[in-house]
């Protein structure tokens, strides 16, 4: 009998890529299992809550989560996952300022790539790489819900593919995320993920730090959405009113009057007061 694929740190090689289905549901029994972990401290001005549970099993790493809610005003169903749910690597690059460089390393079909991201420090700590297999999926159940799974990938049976990283120490995250549309009209946006750097640094420092540095990509994903958005019809600013020009005509405006001399020029502010040239 085959074992169960669970999410870990442990890289899975190019040949024993596990299924699909298999990742999906790796996934979706993560964000199950949320609801008992140890609720954290609240970031953001208490937007973003924080939940970790301590290294199992078969885990290499233990797990931190954060979750907040989202009227249309922070971000739409379809914003999240259009910059989430596509390219995700290459969106992150925009608003983790960490990320100096990804690169896709192989299309495997319309909702599973491979990507490698180059992350940069500050010393003395070195640049390190992570190389993820992202899986994505959306379903309508009943309110639209993307969920997005991702694994860490070990490339050295390939070294073509093997090229596309670069130097850097190898570190490993599985995460999983979950946009999910609310009874309320607000989105939620769920992200799980457990990580170590590679290298020299303590495990214990990364845990410490992981709930914090988490809930930091909510505000920043948001004040990079915002500055691409496209504006709105109501967001549009409308064109600064012409002043109007008159020869010898009455100008009438909130009860003042004024008869405008032969030969005079007068021009009506905006205010609606009659001014003269």
């Amino acid at each position: 009998m085959t074992n169960m694929f669970c999410l870990s740190i442990t890289p899975a090689k190019l040949s024993d890529i596990p299924s699909e289905e298999s990742i999906l549901a790796a996934g979706r029994a993560v964000l199950e299992s949320i609801r008992g972990w140890k609720e954290g401290k609240s970031y953001n001005h208490h937007t973003v809550k924080t939940f970790s549970r301590s290294k199992g099993p078969n885990d290499g790493a233990a797990w931190h989560c954060r979750v907040s809610e989202h009227t249309s005003d922070d971000a739409t169903f379809d914003e999240f996952w259009d910059k989430l749910g596509n390219n995700k690597a290459e969106n992150e690059k925009e608003f983790i300022s960490e990320i100096k460089k990804v690169s896709l390393v192989k299309q495997i079909s319309r909702t599973q790539s491979i990507w490698t991201l180059y992350y940069t420090f500050p010393p003395p700590v070195s640049p390190r790489v992570f190389t993820v297999l992202q899986t994505t999926h959306i379903e309508e159940n009943p309110r639209r819900t993307g969920i997005i799974v991702s694994i860490p990938i070990d490339l050295s049976d390939d070294l073509e593919l093997s090229k596309l990283e670069e130097h850097g120490v190898k570190g490993h995250y599985t995460s999983v995320e979950r946009l999910m549309e609310l009874e309320s009209a607000k989105v939620e946006w769920r992200m799980a993920t457990s990580s170590t750097p590679g290298g020299s640094i303590p495990q214990f420092i990364t845990e410490r730090t992981m709930a914090g540095k988490i809930s930091e990509d909510v505000p920043h994903f948001l004040k990079w959405l915002k500055s691409h958005r496209r504006p709105t019809m109501l967001e549009t600013p409308l064109p600064a009113p012409q002043a109007e020009t008159y020869h010898n005509k009455d100008v009438t405006r909130d009860g003042f009057h004024e008869i405008v001399a032969s030969g005079a020029v007068g021009s009506v502010s905006p205010s609606g007061f009659a001014m003269r040239s």
